[in-house]
């Protein structure tokens, strides 16, 4: 089938150039002109997503070329892109960064199987001409770049308006605009990365002031017309149906929000009703047929979760009476027996034996391939779906369910506890990587809804 929306990649040098920034402030911008943006991230980052959100009043999604592929990334651009008129993708790190030393499922290689039009986030602080030489190198680094504008971050309107002609004379390609320095507006940081949107009281402040600067200093009509000249693109439709009436509990609060939207809305539309609840505010979940713990920052909130002894009480439980249960890296960590940090013990849900305590550094960071060593509630064994993992906290045990082979080829480990009704491990997987993993989920907790209505088992 053939599908098009008007499209562009805002992307950075490196990380930390400010690309999330200006493009909070370019969807802002756009949205206060009546245009209709959707946004989208590439990679699998969970938090930069949460601004493009908060920004637009509507869920920004993930495009992932090893956890999705080439022609479901196509299809899921084109299917949330249809109330839109304009799709602005962000990049991960470095344009050029991809897997090990390769461009493979880097922002660049995500722009060509999209068709995306380019522009390119420079940090022009403390450079001049020398910016035109970065400019350059990364246009010319690969013939099919597709950059076609830069916006310089950091840099006054005096030397933007001095170095603009030159800049561009030098490199072949427009300068989009610019955005000076501006204190108030950063986003912090922590070990994951930026905070999550919803810890910054001021956020909805900070765009505003970010999108009435944009609209001064970034040509939003010349960066609408270039979306517009995004090809028309081929795709292959998904045809999903629902196969079961199933409630499903999903955590979800400060502690617990690293979601993929697109996954979530494939349950939904194989059946699945999702009801929000809160580990660290409710006493107990909602009535349902399945728990979904995704990942987060438990660690940081360890002793509000360890006060809430009703909920994981509850949610031990309803485990316990094998409810169907998919809980990912931090989710994985709440249900273990206890977390760690220097020498006090916070104890946590005890679904599963072991201690879980933060490091000092990433570990088993990047894709990896997962393969079931045994059926489950996920999939058979030797079932197989594309993942990542980034966490610096491990645990005294983390399951042999999966083998996780390394997207380089370079390791391997046995990762995350499995049984016919639990996943519970650290990798972060997509759902739309592999569906079948999707349905078998729902279908367990139809089986577990069955029984319950039957009277074997309670929810």
């Amino acid at each position: 089938m053939l599908g098009n929306i008007p499209r562009i990649m805002i992307t950075g040098s490196n990380s930390g150039s400010g690309k999330t920034t200006i493009t909070c402030a370019i969807l802002k911008a756009l949205m206060n002109i009546k245009s209709i943006p959707a946004a989208f991230k590439s990679g699998p980052d969970y938090i930069d997503p949460m601004f493009h959100s908060k920004v637009i009043g509507a869920h920004s999604r993930n495009l992932d070329l090893f956890m999705l592929g080439k022609e479901t990334i196509k299809y899921l651009l084109l299917k949330n892109s249809r109330k839109a008129d304009i799709a602005v993708l962000e990049g991960a790190m470095g344009f050029y960064d991809g897997m090990g030393k390769t461009t493979e499922c880097s922002a660049y290689e995500l722009a060509i199987v999209t068709g995306t039009p380019v522009i390119l986030v420079v940090n022009g602080k403390g450079a001049s001409l020398s910016a035109a030489a970065l400019i350059k190198g990364f246009k010319e680094f690969r013939a099919d770049s597709n950059i076609q504008g830069v916006i310089l971050n950091n840099i006054n309107p005096m030397s933007y308006v001095y170095y603009k002609e030159v800049i561009e004379k030098e490199t072949g390609i427009k300068l989009l605009g610019y955005m000076p320095p501006m204190k108030d507006c950063g986003f912090e940081s922590r070990h994951l990365g930026l905070i999550t949107a919803e810890e910054i009281s001021d956020l909805q402040d900070i765009v505003d002031k970010l999108a009435e600067q944009a609209a001064k200093s970034i040509d939003l009509a010349a960066i609408s017309a270039l979306a517009k000249e995004a090809p028309v693109l081929e795709y292959t439709t998904q045809e999903i149906r629902n196969i079961a009436k199933v409630k499903i509990a999903i955590a979800s609060d400060k502690a617990f929000c690293f979601y993929y939207q697109d996954a979530l809305d494939l349950l939904q539309e194989l059946g699945a009703e999702l009801l929000p609840f809160s580990p660290l505010r409710d006493n107990k979940m909602p009535q349902c047929d399945g728990l979904i713990l995704g990942g987060g920052y438990p660690e940081v909130y360890a002793q509000e979760l360890a006060d809430n002894k009703a909920i994981m009480q509850d949610i031990k439980t309803a485990l316990e009476a094998n409810m169907p249960c998919f809980a990912e890296c931090g989710g994985f960590m709440y249900l273990l027996d206890s977390y760690k940090e220097n020498e006090k013990h916070y104890k946590w849900v005890g679904a599963i034996t072991g201690e879980t305590f933060m490091t000092e550094s990433l570990k088993r960071f990047g894709y990896i391939t997962l393969e079931a060593q045994r059926d489950n509630v996920l999939t058979p064994a030797g079932g197989k779906i594309n993942a990542h993992e980034f966490h610096y906290s491990d645990s005294t045990s983390n399951g042999t369910g999966f083998l996780a082979c390394k997207a380089s080829g370079r390791g391997q480990w046995f990762s995350s506890h499995v049984t016919d009704t639990m996943y519970a491990g650290y990798p972060h997987m997509h759902l739309w990587g592999n569906i079948e993993f999707a349905k078998n989920f729902i279908n367990a907790c139809a089986k577990y809804k069955k029984a319950a209505e039957q009277g074997d088992k309670k929810c």
